[in-house]
Order: C-alpha cells, then sequence, then structure tokens
C-alpha cells in the first residue's frame, strides 16, 4: 500500500485554492493514553484542522518545550510503542480522511528500521514524516524508502538557516517545509514575532515549490491569522495540549481541543 503523500499535497493546494492557510495540529500518540489521544487526534479534525501530525513520544524531545514533554512523559509512562503510533496514524485516517504525519526524532526509527517503519507508516495510511533532527546530508536512505512508499519527507528550517542551507533543505524535502518561527523549543508565546515572516520569504527564495508552513509559537485565532498572513499553513501544538493538561477531565479536554480547532480554523480563515 502507497502512502498519503498526494493528499496532504492536495489538501494544502486546497487551502490555498481557497485563499486560506492550512491548519496543522500536533498531538502526541499515546497521551493520556492511546484510545484517549485517538480521541483526541479526531476532535483536533473534527473542529476544523486539515492536517494532524501524531507525535511519537520521546524520552529527550530536544524541540519540544515542557507542555509537549509533560505529554510525552505521561504517554512514555503509559507504555506507549511504535506500534501504537501506527495504530493512532491508521484509526485517524480511517475515521476522517485527512493527512497524518508522525512527527519523530530518528533514533526511534533509527533502532526501528527504517524499511520497516516507513512500510508500517505507509500501510497505516499516514502521510508522510517530519524529522526535526534528521541532517539532510544523513537522509538518504530514509529519503528513499520514505519516496518508495509514497511518503512525505518534511524537514525543519530555522531562523538561523542560512540561505545556502535552506537551498539544500528545500531541495531535499518534501510535502512542506517546517518552519520553527524563532530559536528555542515549542510552547505558546505572547508573539510570534518578526523571524517567522522572514524565514518563509527566504525560504521562498530558494525557488522550492513546497508550501512552507509555520509552528513554534502560536496558540490562539489571532496569532493564528497573523502568521497565516504570510505562511502556507499554521502549525499548533502546545496549545493543544495544554488543552488536555489543564482539563479537569477527559471529555472536558477532548471539547477543549475541538473548540480551539475551531477558534484557530477561524483564524487561518481571517475570521478571528
Amino acid at each position: 500500500m502507497s502512502g498519503n503523500i498526494q493528499l496532504l499535497t492536495d489538501t494544502l493546494a486546497g487551502a490555498k485554492a481557497e485563499g486560506r492557510s492550512a491548519l496543522i495540529a500536533y498531538l502526541p500518540a499515546g497521551f493520556p493514553t492511546v484510545d484517549g489521544g485517538i480521541e483526541a487526534i479526531k476532535a483536533a479534525l473534527d473542529g476544523g484542522a486539515d492536517v494532524v501530525e501524531v507525535g511519537l513520544p520521546h524520552s529527550d524531545p530536544v524541540l519540544d518545550g515542557p507542555v509537549i514533554q509533560t505529554a510525552d512523559d505521561i504517554a512514555l509512562r503509559g507504555g506507549v510503542k511504535i506500534a501504537h503510533v501506527m495504530r493512532t496514524v491508521k484509526e485517524t485516517y480511517a475515521a476522517t480522511g485527512k493527512p497524518i504525519l508522525v512527527m519523530t526524532y530518528w533514533n526511534p526509527i533509527d533502532r526501528y528500521g527504517v524499511e520497516r517503519f516507513t512500510a508500517e507508516l505507509a500501510e497505516a495510511g499516514g502521510a508522510g514524516c517530519i524529522l526535526p533532527d534528521l541532517p539532510v546530508q544523513e537522509s538518504a536512505l530514509w529519503r528513499e524508502h520514505a519516496e518508495k512508499h509514497g511518503l512525505a519527507t518534511v524537514f525543519v528550517v530555522a531562523p538561523s538557516s542560512k540561505d545556502e542551507r535552506l537551498a539544500q533543505i528545500t531541495g531535499a524535502g518534501s510535502g512542506f517545509v517546517y518552519a520553527a518561527s524563532l530559536m528555542g523549543v515549542t510552547g505558546t508565546r505572547a508573539s510570534v514575532g518578526a523571524q517567522a515572516h522572514d524565514l518563509v520569504g527566504r525560504t521562498r527564495a530558494t525557488g522550492t515549490g513546497l508550501p512552507v508552513c509555520v509552528g513554534l509559537g502560536v496558540s490562539n485565532a489571532e496569532q493564528a491569522a497573523e502568521v497565516a498572513g504570510f505562511a502556507d499553513g499554521v502549525i499548533v501544538g502546545s496549545a493543544f495540549v495544554k488543552r488536555m493538561l489543564d482539563a479537569p477531565d477527559h471529555a472536558a479536554g477532548i471539547e477543549g481541543v475541538r473548540s480551539l480547532a475551531a477558534d484557530l480554523a477561524k483564524g487561518v480563515r481571517g475570521q478571528a
């Protein structure tokens, strides 16, 4: 079975055709439980997210701030495994028909086996992977198997990335480019900042035809609207996780995720 890179491409193109940015939500698998995580991801998609990134919980998530680290710790203590991540992708894709990516650090894939991981992700209906710590120059094996299985390879660029480096990254990636809006780790912030606007412009200047989607710091509809003014996609993670963590019970957390997705969906449509 081939993966769903084309669905991802079509979804991002469809949002652009509507004159808006795509809304991309992030939630970790296995948080607060495997079934609860699947329910939360479905709620984000039902609320208005166009695409979901399913986090593969990691014991040393270098890009992630304290909110996502807390969720990862809950998932890992609950015994989440790669098989549960694949199940999460499979069930959310089957229920919604929307593009589902996995966001993961390289070490778990390396230990699991690249061929095995890509084959299983494609079989589950996944659209691809976001790989924040895989250097482009060491990515040939991954990209070979991802392409074979119809999966996108999404690399992360940062404000510190030099123009030459940006060109290397955009030339090797597929699906979209993940532009980290600022230096540092994930988390909600009062302001997304001008760095993101500059980075999107520099990334596009490489001549890439890939959409450029911005993450790190977006937490409300007003910020989503701001980023949607210059990016092809708005990525929100910590704010969704925080809704789950702060909720008095699971049902309230699910409703909080759905409600936040609806607000952010208005933001990317300029209705905030």
